[in-house]
Order: structure tokens, then C-alpha cells, then sequence
């Protein structure tokens, strides 16, 4: 799943690109094999395996079995490229009047997962969620920065995958776009990252916000 969005980053970047929304997986009980008259032309299909792949396919999206949330972290990532080139704005939290860094990462929890996350990063780092280490990274986990290793926190974004994320950075530089965590200045500064998505486990669909 860490490379998955890899190739859409540069569309991102050079085209604000939309993708197509992710579809929830069938589970199990969902997928039951129909019952089909002899001359149907799907009698005799084997259902059973129909149903094995797609439990074999949702082990591939999301590498590890605890991670059950792929379907919510595209939307908000697929909303997040969107915004790329949105200015950067300190206490903007919406299209209209920019972003800040929570204000970019609470816009698209709120919007796409139904998540009300606090307003400040000092407050949006100590969400009781489970901290992930750099190397298990998913995408839709929220990364933390502070100044250069020199401070408390003071940035936040969230990761997309192949060692990259998206946050809202500066007025300097671009306001909404795509990072590395590879770059000198963002490896020296990171801190840390939680997986914010695992707090939307209990919601239930209607009570995300379009």
C-alpha cells in the first residue's frame, strides 16, 4: 500500500488531479454465491473463488490486517491533491480562506472521514492515537514536525506514500503541495506520526461530512 499512490503524485503536481474514489470492499458475508438456473450463462462460475481474491486483494492494499481503513485514506488524499496550490494562510482552515498546516489536516478528516480533529498541532499531537513508527508509514497518517529538532511541535501533514506528504507549507513556498520526507530540512525536523485514521473505526458512513 505505500507505493499505491506514488504515481499520482506528479499528476497531482502538474495537473491537480482528481482520482476516482475508492469503492469499500465486499466482505465475506456480502459476497454469497446466487442461485442460478443450470442454462444461466454464469451457472457453475466459481463464486468461493471470487470471494478468495477479494479477501487476497484487501491483504495487498493494506499490508497489515490492522490496518482496515485504505477506502478513507484515498478519499482524503484524493481531496487533499485537489488542493495543491490552495495559498497558505496562518488560522485559514477552508477553500475560501486558505489553509495553515491543521487547518489543511483537519479540513480533509473533517470533510472525509467525519473526524472533528483539535485546531493547534501541539493539540493534534497528543490525539489519543497509535503512534507509527517512520518505517510503517501508511497513507492518510498524520506526520508531526517541529523547528529543525530545535523546539516543540510546529508542523503537521499527511503522508501519501512513497516517502512523501502533503501539507499546507508556507506563503513562501506555494501554500497546499507535496513534500519528501527525504529532504534535508523536512528529515531533520520530523518527530513523529499517529494513525488519526484508527479513531474513525466506530463511525458510521452517514456521519461523514461531504
Amino acid at each position: 500500500m505505500r507505493q499505491r499512490f506514488a504515481p499520482l503524485v506528479p499528476l497531482a503536481l502538474i495537473a491537480l488531479l482528481t482520482a476516482c474514489a475508492g469503492q469499500p470492499v465486499q466482505t465475506e458475508q456480502q459476497i454469497t454465491s446466487p442461485r442460478l438456473s443450470h442454462n444461466h450463462p454464469l451457472a457453475g462460475f466459481d463464486f468461493a473463488a471470487l470471494d478468495k481474491s477479494e479477501e487476497e486483494s484487501l491483504a495487498e492494499l493494506t499490508d497489515e490486517h490492522e490496518y482496515q481503513l485504505p477506502e478513507l485514506a484515498d478519499s482524503i488524499l484524493e481531496r487533499g491533491f485537489t488542493l495543491v496550490g490552495t495559498p497558505y494562510r496562518f488560522g485559514g482552515s477552508s477553500v475560501k480562506t486558505g489553509f495553515d498546516c491543521s487547518g489543511f489536516v483537519g479540513f480533509l478528516f473533517r470533510k472525509e472521514a467525519g473526524l472533528e480533529l483539535p485546531r493547534s498541532t501541539r493539540e493534534l499531537i497528543n490525539l489519543d492515537a497509535p503512534v507509527v513508527k517512520r518505517n510503517e508509514l501508511e497513507p492518510g497518517d498524520v506526520v508531526f514536525f517541529n523547528n529543525r529538532g530545535r523546539g516543540r511541535v510546529s508542523h503537521a501533514g499527511i503522508y501519501i506514500g512513497d516517502d512523501q506528504f502533503i501539507h499546507a507549507s508556507s506563503s513562501r513556498s506555494g501554500g497546499v503541495r507535496v513534500d519528501s520526507l527525504d529532504d534535508k530540512y523536512w528529515r531533520a525536523s520530523y518527530m513523529e506520526a499517529k494513525r488519526v485514521l484508527a479513531l474513525a473505526t466506530d463511525l458510521e458512513p452517514h456521519t461523514v461530512q461531504r
